[in-house]
């Protein structure tokens, strides 16, 4: 009943209107379905994505061939598979958006097969827990053409006791966040992943706004709601300089470093992402030193979801992928590495995405703590807050929320 007796794919489009691939595998006893986001800001390390319509033809063609008959049930042997069919580190032969397309879907199949959902048949009977959310409120970098140097402004609810709820003081806060910048005459649109585009004079006008947001909402900000800031610091890296065009400053590691140190101090910040460049190993290893104990610190560019870059000298956390690195086997093996060397994880959407949310069943199903997908506004984003409403409504009295207070212990400051 497992044995894949079809795989089509076709060509459908992402949340910036451009092609991606849709793969469904078809069992005698079920079918999945499945679509590759593509995103905006890319890690050097990165599984390459194809012309959608090249990409297509690779699903078709030669992968289809090599998948007839294959059983579903067993992932890990369908993705080694696909793995050494395409037999570049990269996967460029038939592109990652190809790859990760038919592995997710056949993994989608799988559970239909078995005529469970698909977060129930990742955990199996694993007791499971509701990840927590972490949401942009304001976008930048390459999500707003530049708006501010950094390119997230997030939201985290330590002091929510659900997911339910997490998602109803988010929603208070966007609302906040967008009436303040309108007020303001600071409102520039909405950017790629839903998030407020601001027109702030400086970068760290964005935190003060955002603790402000907080605040309007009726919050504290630290113990009920936090900030994380995706920093994509790559993007402002050059000749060994961070040049923050917002501010109008050029600066040096040790002095970027200064600056995330005063604002950890000014600010109820619980996270940091990629805060310095993907190869600037030295500065992000001294910071974990200094910061480590204090702040999640979210390798993203740095580690692309590979387990052999893990290193918990570099970060104390790993955004998770799939499209990122090829398949959902390695998606898994980049995650248990985390856990073995004491790390968090978050799972992590992309800038250019669909209605498909197979990566909420992914956070649910393996028991990972964080689940980013970008704002609290458009459909790509909302179908997958959704998705988690539903699973938190179907676990029913038994719905946990993983508990924030082990990822961010600290009391925070208030910034106020």
């Amino acid at each position: 009943m497992a044995r894949i007796v079809d795989v089509h794919a076709r060509r459908v489009w992402d949340s910036r209107g451009r092609a991606t691939v849709e793969a469904e595998v078809i069992l005698k006893g079920g079918r999945g379905r499945a679509i590759a986001p593509a995103g905006a800001s890319t890690g050097a390390g990165e599984a390459r994505a194809l012309d959608a319509d090249q990409a297509v033809r690779n699903v078709n063609g030669p992968i289809r061939d090599a998948l007839l008959g294959v059983d579903a049930r067993f992932q890990e042997a369908v993705d080694a598979k696909l793995v050494a069919l395409d037999g570049t580190p990269d996967r460029s032969r038939f592109g990652a958006n190809a790859i990760v397309a038919v592995s997710l879907a056949c993994l989608h199949a799988s559970a239909a097969a078995a005529k469970k959902p698909l977060w129930r048949h990742l955990a199996g009977e694993r007791r499971v827990a509701m990840p927590v959310p972490q949401v942009q409120i304001f976008g930048g970098g390459a999500h707003a053409r530049g708006s501010v140097d950094l390119q997230d402004y997030l939201v985290i609810c330590p002091g929510a006791g659900s997911f339910g709820e997490s998602l109803e003081w988010i929603a208070e806060v966007y609302r906040a966040a967008g009436a303040r910048l309108a007020k303001r005459g600071a409102l520039a649109g909405v950017a790629d992943e839903g998030g407020w585009w601001p027109a702030f004079k400086s970068n760290e006008e964005g935190l003060a706004e955002l603790v402000g947001a907080i605040s309007d909402a009726g919050f504290e900000p630290g113990p009920e709601v936090a900030i994380a800031l995706d920093v994509a610091a790559s993007h402002f890296y050059r000749g060994g300089r961070y040049h923050l065009s917002r501010d109008n400053r050029t600066l040096t590691s040790e002095q970027l470093h200064a600056m995330w140190l005063r604002w950890l101090d000014a600010y109820p910040i619980v996270s940091l992402e990629d805060p310095f460049a993907e190869t600037d190993h030295e500065a992000m290893r001294a910071f974990t030193r200094a910061a480590g104990a204090r702040v999640q610190l979210v390798g993203d560019d740095l580690f692309v979801t590979s387990a052999a870059r893990l290193d918990p000298a570099l970060a104390n956390a790993v955004l998770l992928k799939p499209n990122q690195v090829g398949t959902v086997t390695e998606t898994l093996a980049c995650w248990q590495g985390a856990q073995e060397k004491g790390m968090r994880a978050i799972v992590s959407a992309r800038s250019g995405e669909t209605e498909d949310v197979s990566i909420v069943h992914l956070a649910v199903g393996w028991g990972v703590p964080q689940l980013k997908v970008g704002s609290f506004a458009r459909s790509e984003r909302m179908a997958k807050w959704n998705e988690g409403l539903r699973i938190e409504e179907a676990l029913g009295n038994k719905a946990l929320l993983y508990p924030a207070a082990r990822l961010f212990g600290r009391k925070q400051a208030s910034g106020r």
